[in-house]
């Protein structure tokens, strides 16, 4: 098979390459310029897309003996996921921007641009599974399935829960079955010098980590206030897009809480410029809906039970998830979490489980309490 590899320049993509080849493919590495004005270094282990990672990528490259390229993806990098970044939170959402750019990315502009030029799939370095399983109505009668990885403290699955059936089909995931430490390992066994470089983290477009600092420089400053939820002024902030549910620190209130206890976001509202605080338990939340809804394989219909995680390394609830497909509407998701959870914000995704298996996911558009009775 004739496979492209995305090489970051870490030490995951690395080895993902190396185990492709030996598995007797054709490898090409491609490393995706996504920034318009690369770093020349990385700010700790901070970022990613820097002068230095491609520099990195294209050294294991020569070491492999595989083809090397650089494929310049910045501007759709910059309109399907830093644009979209910025718009989700100006409209008052939390969005996931490593979905957004597994999804319209490196799962579809790079996959797109492989298939045209004459390859079968891509690999990459996320920790994810792919297991193949009988089905006669899939081509060739094997169906592939999205699963977590073995590792739970370094499984990607969350942020692979956007790629559909024909995505999986012409997809690698090579490290879904190895532990972080025994990829090091290989890596400094293979003579691959980033074989200790650190992991990138947070956002890769936001380098030092102040999201809210590079969002105001982006969107301005928009003075406003903060309040409880019967519209008593606590404090002042620079602009609603700067806050999201669940976030306790920062807040900088000028009036304690009565009882003394600290006080969280509870709802933002970018129209009103307005930022509503209160105390833990009313963060809790057993209800979401959900639209932009990716399957991993064939739509279920009816309810199911299923685990439902909102996070990228978060914990999975189980879950009553219904699917909703009224007519000329795209279909929604209704998922009845078991017991209430805080944190949860529009914009982050919902990925759902059954047991190992991704099943789908979709973008969280409002959350609620239901009337089951739970505390």
């Amino acid at each position: 098979m004739r496979v492209v590899a995305a090489m970051s320049g870490g030490v995951d993509s690395a080895v993902a390459a190396s185990r492709m080849l030996e598995a007797g493919h054709e490898v090409v590495g491609v490393h995706l310029a996504l920034a318009q004005s690369a770093a020349t270094l990385r700010e700790s282990a901070r970022g990613c897309c820097t002068i230095e990672d491609a520099g990195d990528a294209r050294r294991v490259a020569d070491r492999l003996g595989i083809p090397f390229y650089v494929w310049d993806m910045a501007e759709r990098f910059k309109a399907d996921v830093v644009d979209d970044f910025i718009a989700e939170y100006a409209a008052g959402r939390t969005p996931n921007p490593c979905l957004r750019c597994n999804e319209k990315i490196k799962f579809a502009a790079l996959l797109d641009k492989a298939l045209a030029l004459g390859f079968d799939a891509v690999a990459t370095g996320h920790y994810a599974q792919i297991v193949e399983v009988a089905d006669p109505d899939a081509p060739h009668g094997v169906r592939r399935e999205l699963h977590r990885a073995v590792d739970p403290a370094k499984d990607q699955s969350y942020v692979l829960g956007v790629l559909d059936a024909d995505q999986l089909a012409r997809s690698f995931f090579p490290l879904g079955d190895t532990v972080k430490a025994d990829i090091r390992a290989e890596a400094a066994d293979r003579g691959f010098s980033i074989a200790k470089k650190p992991d990138s983290h947070d956002i890769c477009f936001i380098a030092d980590g102040d999201t809210r600092g590079w969002l105001a420089e982006r969107l301005g400053e928009r003075p406003g206030q903060i309040v409880d939820p019967e519209g008593a002024v606590l404090g002042e902030h620079g602009g609603a897009h700067g806050y999201t549910v669940g976030q306790r620190r920062g807040l900088g209130l000028k009036v304690p809480a009565a009882d003394g206890q600290p006080r969280y976001v509870v709802s933002t509202d970018t129209r009103t410029n307005t930022v509503v605080v209160g105390a833990e338990q009313l963060l809790g939340v057993d209800l979401i809906h959900a639209d932009h809804v990716r399957w991993c394989g064939p739509a279920p219909d009816g309810e199911l039970r299923l685990g439902a995680q909102i996070r990228a390394h978060g914990q999975e609830y189980p879950a009553t998830v219904a699917v909703d497909r009224p007519h000329g509407i795209p279909e929604s998701l209704t998922v009845r979490l078991d017991g209430r959870i805080r944190g949860v914000a529009p914009g982050q995704s919902v990925v759902l489980y059954d047991g190992t298996r991704v099943v789908g996911s979709g973008t969280i558009a409002q959350t609620g309490r239901g009337d089951w009775g739970h505390g």
